[in-house]
């Protein structure tokens, strides 16, 4: 088993779903690959942290009573008749509404569930791109703090052009750009410093997902902003006030709104 075919069966190695053959196939090569056995732990991770995280839906009280009452009646023993054509239509058309009321119930459900995973999962990932950059001193491809030359140098880079802004005056002072990778799509990282603290924007073409309010992880504040025709996701240190104040002004550059000082 190669490390493409791995890629493929990881998630349902994880999960238990393989059959005996390619589940010892897989084990044999996770023995004898870094990378695909870390991809298999970050799988394993996250499947523990949304079992502790992911928001659990409790049935309303009243939906329980309700639902308990047409039990109640359905096992109650009817009369020896013919039931009329007129109940017939209402039995029908209640069971009706009831699998479509629970239809939408858990698409709404699912899709809440699955907004917040997707989103959960990219802030985790971009925590992690931010710590290893500045461990491993990654942090900059491009070193310029003039955005006519940090833009062009992205855009020869991806299959878009991310707005760029220099924000000096207002503290924030562009120091470069990087690529990384995200959601195993390739985007920009710009980066910036206000004082003593690092700053990670990243920013690639807007997409119809939602995106989730401020958050804090291991020690770092996350922000997202859609503006520009992007989306913006920002990683560092400073107040989560700050770092949500700074990012919708990189999204909404006409906005006047002073970022507040930290």
């Amino acid at each position: 088993m190669n490390c493409h075919e791995a890629g493929t069966w990881v998630e349902a190695y994880a999960d238990r779903q393989l059959g005996a053959l390619r589940r010892y196939a897989m084990q044999g090569h996770l023995r004898g690959c870094a990378a695909c056995a870390a991809k298999h732990q970050g799988v394993l991770t996250l499947r523990a942290q949304l079992r502790e995280e992911a928001p659990y839906f409790r049935m309303p009280p009243e939906l329980h009573a309700r639902r308990r009452a047409r039990f109640a009646v359905s096992r109650a023993p009817s009369p020896m008749r013919a039931a009329p054509q007129r109940d017939r239509w209402l039995w029908l058309g209640g069971g009706a509404l009831a699998g479509c009321t629970a239809t939408i119930l858990t698409w709404l459900v699912s899709a809440a569930v699955i907004d917040w995973r997707v989103n959960q999962d990219i802030a985790t990932e971009a925590v992690a791109i931010h710590t290893r950059a500045v461990l491993s001193e990654r942090l900059i491809q491009v070193a310029s703090s003039d955005q006519h030359t940090v833009k062009p140098w992205l855009s020869a880079h991806l299959d878009y052009s991310p707005p760029v802004q220099d924000l000096a005056t207002e503290g924030f002072t562009l120091t470069g750009g990087r690529l990384d990778t995200l959601r195993e799509q390739r985007v920009a990282t710009l980066v910036y410093r206000h004082r003593q603290h690092v700053i990670d924007v990243f920013v690639e073409p807007e997409s119809a997902r939602a995106l989730s309010g401020p958050r804090s992880m291991r020690g770092f504040n996350v922000a997202t902003a859609r503006g520009s025709g992007m989306d913006w996701l920002a990683v560092s240190d400073i107040a989560p006030d700050v770092l949500n104040a700074f990012v919708q002004r990189l999204a909404e550059p006409r906005s006047s709104a002073p970022i507040p000082p930290e």
